[in-house]
């Protein structure tokens, strides 16, 4: 059999076995006491990590989590307290693990490999040095007489659930590892066993009762039944001699669980399953309920001529396929919704080490994790809370000394909040510090020339953040002060459709608000209609339409456009010219054309129409993947009618070499 099917699941079920290591790591670090539950958590990751590398061959991989489990092992018998050292040395080796298992599925092409050997080496080397330093404990705490003595023997009662082969698990795979340890003693249980030709041969029908002896260490039975211990019946019972007589006599074996007075048998537990499954079959399930619903829409659009007495079944049908296309799609988006914690996750590893580095102290608060949003979109605003996050610390957190001075508490405080709005999600990264200097900010303004209104608000000075490459870091380091940053965020933030602002008192911190669509599958958009075509603008991009009065467009430099909305000239930009439509046919000589204007990435423009169509939701079509990319054109969508309509993109307008004919 090609195993090399299975190494997609095995990377991705690594590098969240690895988040749950990291995230337990540092809970136990901001603890300070090592919670038993916790430490078995990263225990059975680095185990799962270690089984499916075994069986995959890599090596590296491996070897370095059978150190790490070795040292949690310890660390979960209560042989070994898991101090500052411990969990530094573990966090180190979770982050070589990455590039090990980068490398396992890449390929070492582009990476420093003398680099990785060496992180590898420190890694190993750490573990080591801690695995020696306590290698006399166990020999002590053999010897001495106090201890409590090993029983005679452990019976073991395993009914595996009939599903067990479909995880990947063999239960003969179990008793050979159990067989490693010493002599084994097995009765097969097939009460279960259905007739042959009831006979499921992917199903799990045996059971087994099986005997060790008692010189086997239980942490040893615990592990060969760590992959499978929420997909069985499992008893794990001490027999010494005087309980070794108390086996019925009519040879049932002890600790059956089909007996009603065994011990109980850990199962698993009855929440919900869950099942793996691909993005691109997400996606094309997701495309295909937008073509059921643009279906649909044809389908009320052709309705609306018919007699509603004459055909009054047939539209009590169609009403009932509204509601339920509907109900389809809602559900169908939630499936691609993730929580937000797929993102804040990452962020109390980066909050330690940067805090280390800059000697400060930071404590991370998080609200609103189980926040669900759009997975696409989740995956492309992680870069622009980095940036926040990175600047929250290095400048708007003072150094402990200084906050003291200023009766504060020496740890900042940064905040990450995600809520619902709407049909929006707000995520606000906040510090406690020291909010930004209004003076500062204008005199650095006026220093670059940039424009600043006439007595300006907060909000307007705050906005001053966003230009390209402003910085009022005093001195230049590895994290910030280079002015790329801020205007980065905003533009990846609008990008998304989304919308952020700053709101600070100075001495009392900042908090920075994003707002994002839920979802980048479904638009809100402005339908306005050239000549006899239709577009589509992203209401989020609106500002205000007007009719186009006499005297107010001028044309400067030759052949450039603008027109004047009240105090500010803008350019105005004829999307009949710019996609290179057909001229008009029939239109009254009275028309009076309209303009739209619109913001994006920080420039307004003004678009000529014929006229404002109405609001509506739009499935949005990728033309990328369809047809090719389009200046000026982000996506495209299908009508009630069956029309295509394209969707501006405002931020590619406006360039006269960019035009493309779009229609025949």
């Amino acid at each position: 059999m090609d195993i090399t099917q299975f190494h997609a699941a095995f990377f991705e079920e690594s590098r969240e076995g690895l988040d749950a290591m990291e995230a337990s790591l540092l809970g136990l670090e901001a603890s300070g006491s090592a919670d038993p539950d916790t430490v078995n958590v990263i225990f059975r990751a680095a185990h799962s990590i270690k089984g499916g590398a075994a069986t995959f061959g890599f090596g590296a991989v491996t070897d370095l989590t059978h150190l790490l489990e070795t040292l949690l092992d310890e660390a979960r018998s209560g042989r070994r307290v898991l101090d500052a050292g411990a969990t530094g040395a573990l966090l180190a080796s979770v982050d070589v693990l990455r590039g090990l298992l980068s490398v396992a599925e890449y390929g070492s092409a582009g990476r420093d490999e003398a680099a990785d050997r060496e992180a590898l080496a420190q890694a190993r080397a750490a573990l080591d040095r801690l695995l020696a330093a306590d290698a006399a404990a166990p020999a002590a705490a053999a010897s001495d007489p106090s201890a409590p003595t090993a029983p005679d023997n452990w019976r073991i009662a395993f009914r595996p659930e009939p599903s067990l082969f479909m995880s990947g698990n063999d239960p003969l795979r179990i008793l050979r590892e159990l067989g490693s340890h010493g002599e084994l003693s097995t009765t097969c249980l097939d009460d279960r066993l259905p007739p042959f030709t009831e006979l499921d041969p992917f199903e799990a029908h045996l059971a087994w009762d099986l005997m060790l002896p008692g010189s086997v260490p239980r942490a040893a039975i615990d592990e060969a039944f760590a992959w499978v211990e929420d997909q069985c019946e499992l008893s794990i019972e001490e027999l010494r001699q005087a309980r070794t007589e108390l086996a019925r006599s009519d040879g049932a074996p002890v600790g059956n669980p089909a007996d009603p007075a065994a011990p109980p048998a850990r199962r698993a537990s009855d929440g919900d399953n869950s099942i793996r499954v691909a993005v691109a079959k997400v996606d094309a399930l997701i495309n295909l309920v937008g073509e059921l619903v643009i279906t649909q829409a044809m389908l009320r659009q052709r309705s609306e001529s018919l007699d509603p007495v004459a055909n009054e079944a047939l539209l009590t049908g169609l009403g009932q396929l509204d509601r339920n296309t509907r109900d389809l799609q809602e559900a169908v988006m939630s499936v691609r919704m993730l929580p937000v914690e797929f993102a804040f996750s990452r962020f109390p590893r980066m909050v330690r080490d940067l805090a280390t580095r800059l000697e400060k102290k930071v404590r991370l608060k998080t609200q609103g994790e189980a926040t669900e949003l759009d997975k696409g979109v989740i995956e492309k605003i992680v870069d622009p809370l980095v940036h926040l996050m990175r600047n929250a610390i290095d400048h708007g957190l003072e150094m402990p000394a200084e906050r003291r001075a200023a009766g504060k508490d020496e740890t900042g405080t940064i905040t990450m909040t995600a809520a619902h709005q709407g049909g929006h999600i707000i995520i606000e990264v906040g510090d406690d510090g020291k909010g930004l200097d209004r003076e500062r900010i204008l005199r650095k303004a006026a220093e670059r020339d940039l424009p600043v209104p006439e007595n300006p608000t907060d909000a307007q000075v705050w906005d001053l953040v966003f230009h390209p490459g402003f910085s009022t870091a005093e001195a230049l380091t590895d994290l910030s002060g280079r002015g790329v940053g801020m205007d980065v965020v905003k533009s990846n933030i609008v990008a998304l459709g989304g919308q952020v602002e700053i709101r600070s008192t100075k001495g009392v911190g900042t908090t920075i608000s994003i707002r994002l669509p839920l979802t980048l599958a479904i638009l809100d958009g402005m339908s306005v209609a050239v000549g006899d075509q239709v577009f589509i603008l992203p209401l989020n991009m609106v500002l205000e339409s007007l009719q186009l009065g006499a005297g107010e467009v001028r044309t400067i430099a030759g052949d450039t456009r603008v027109l004047r909305v009240r105090d500010d000239y803008l350019p105005l930009v004829n999307l009949r010219e710019q996609y290179r439509l057909p001229a008009p046919e029939g239109v009254a000589s009275g028309a009076v054309p309209i303009a739209v204007v619109v913001e994006s990435s920080g420039r307004k423009l003004a678009l000529e129409v014929d006229e404002l169509l109405g609001q509506q939701q739009v499935v949005v079509k990728n033309l990328e993947t369809n047809y090719r990319r389009i200046p000026g054109v982000s996506g495209a969508t299908i009508l009630g009618d069956g029309r295509v309509a394209l969707i501006v993109d405002a931020g590619g307008l406006g360039q006269p070499s960019e035009r493309l004919p779009v229609a025949a």
